[in-house]
């Protein structure tokens, strides 16, 4: 919509006929308390405002406009050209100033044009919104204490400037965390870069992360941007960070301590103003008391460190994240809704889940793309799932009578939504006997 702030009528007409007859929708004001009414009433991508209005300044008005709304562009009219008033305006923040009547048969292709910036300005805000509500905490699925508690601890330290280490096992969502932590920060309008340092071999991750000039090697054919530029201002992600060669571990001790670098290749320091978050399914600590990993680095990291807890611990988890993984790739599949069998969840729900999170979405995704009916069923799942008898771990068996007791305790605790005391006098047990059965069998 475009809005025409003129307080000489016969001109705001006229203005306004053309325009509606471009297929623009039209609003229009006499003055500035009107014309900023008319703003917070409608969707306006474009203003046509006169610089001369009877309660103040076209100009000054574009500085409020501007604050208020910036998305939206100002062109400015004038009666009289006037070079002060003119940058002043651009300053301001409008789209353009041109001088009535010279400038007629520019209005209507300058104002196409501020249109469409408008409009773009608005599509990438709105797409940065679906952004951060896709890396947000609202989109990491679980009400589990592990989980609850690992995102408490995360959005505490979220606004910080703190580097964190999040530990747990492969596919348990270090990555989904380290994404919301960003996101949540000071920092969410800048880079987010993430690296895997087990992917690579030492030379070629020390490039990644501190780049090169033209020559430092063969094959350097020109200047390479490393990852810790990359990152100035915005957050580093290192998954795996156990894996980093010792060598490496003290040049990244040197960024953290100093946020100075050197290029392969260069002689010169440059500066990066980064914030470290870093994963690993290793005990770090172990690692560093047997000299695998260097004990200062360690230290540094583990500044503040947030645990992922396995799936196998999250069990009330796994059906919400499967009515997830479902609703995901039934609209990449083009399928309906599906339901789930009772049968199908059982068999995930005493599944020992060695690759966590990971594991489960891609048997979701593999079981969505074979179902041809409208509900998942266990003749979907892997052969060694539907033929699961026991664990070679160690862990209980689905068909054994702990395992019978473990499986029913979980789903009253489900009927109940967790409530202790209910679960209890369902079961027709003591409270005391139910605490030692959840610790026994490690459901929370």
């Amino acid at each position: 919509m475009v809005l025409i702030i003129d307080d000489e009528e016969k001109l705001r007409s006229l203005l306004s006929r053309i325009i509606r007859s471009e297929g623009f929708e039209v609003a229009e004001a006499a003055d500035c308390k009107i014309g900023l009414k008319k703003m917070e009433q409608h969707n306006i991508d474009v203003v046509l405002c006169d610089v001369k209005l009877p309660d103040g300044s076209g100009v000054e008005l574009t500085q409020k406009i501007k604050a208020q709304f910036p998305l939206t562009e100002v062109i400015l009219l004038t009666a009289y050209g006037n070079i002060t008033d003119g940058v002043q305006a651009m300053k301001n923040g409008a789209f353009d100033y041109i001088v009535k009547g010279d400038d007629n048969d520019k209005i209507i292709p300058l104002l196409h044009r501020a249109i469409e910036k408008a409009q773009l300005q608005k599509r990438i805000k709105e797409l940065e919104k679906k952004v951060g509500q896709k890396f947000s905490f609202d989109s990491v699925t679980g009400k589990s204490k592990g989980v609850l508690q690992a995102i408490e601890f995360a959005k505490k330290v979220a606004p910080t400037d703190t580097s964190v280490l999040l530990t747990g096992e492969t596919g348990t969502g270090k990555e989904v965390f380290a994404q919301a932590i960003h996101q949540a920060s000071a920092r969410a309008t800048k880079t987010f870069v993430a690296l895997n340092c087990s992917t690579f071999s030492k030379d070629i991750l020390e490039s990644e992360l501190f780049g090169h000039k033209q020559g430092a090697f063969t094959g350097a054919v020109k200047d390479q941007k490393g990852l810790i530029e990359e990152a100035n201002g915005g957050t580093l992600f290192l998954d795996e960070i156990g894996e980093m060669p010792l060598e490496l571990q003290a040049k990244l001790l040197r960024v953290l301590e100093t946020n100075e670098y050197i290029k392969l290749g260069d002689t010169k320091p440059q500066r990066s103003d980064f914030r470290l978050i870093a994963a690993t399914n290793k005990d770090l600590k172990k690692e560093s008391e047997e000299q695998r990993f260097r004990s200062d680095l360690y230290f540094r990291l583990n500044v503040f460190q947030i645990n992922l807890p396995p799936l196998r611990e999250r069990i009330k988890d796994i059906e919400p994240l499967v009515k997830y993984f479902i609703q995901l790739f039934a609209e990449k599949t083009n399928k309906k809704p599906l339901k789930i069998d009772k049968d199908f969840l059982e068999k995930l729900e005493t599944y020992q889940w060695p690759g966590n999170i990971r594991e489960l979405k891609n048997i979701i995704e593999r079981c969505v793309i074979l179902a041809d009916g409208d509900t998942l069923t266990t003749a979907l799942l892997p052969f060694e799932m539907q033929q699961q008898t026991h664990n070679t771990d160690g862990t209980l068996s689905a068909f054994s009578i702990a395992g019978v007791e473990k499986l029913h305790i979980q789903k009253v605790m489900n009927h109940t939504k967790g409530n202790k005391a209910e679960t209890a006098r369902l079961l027709e047990i003591g409270i005391a006997t139910l605490y030692r059965k959840l610790e026994e069998y490690n459901i929370q």
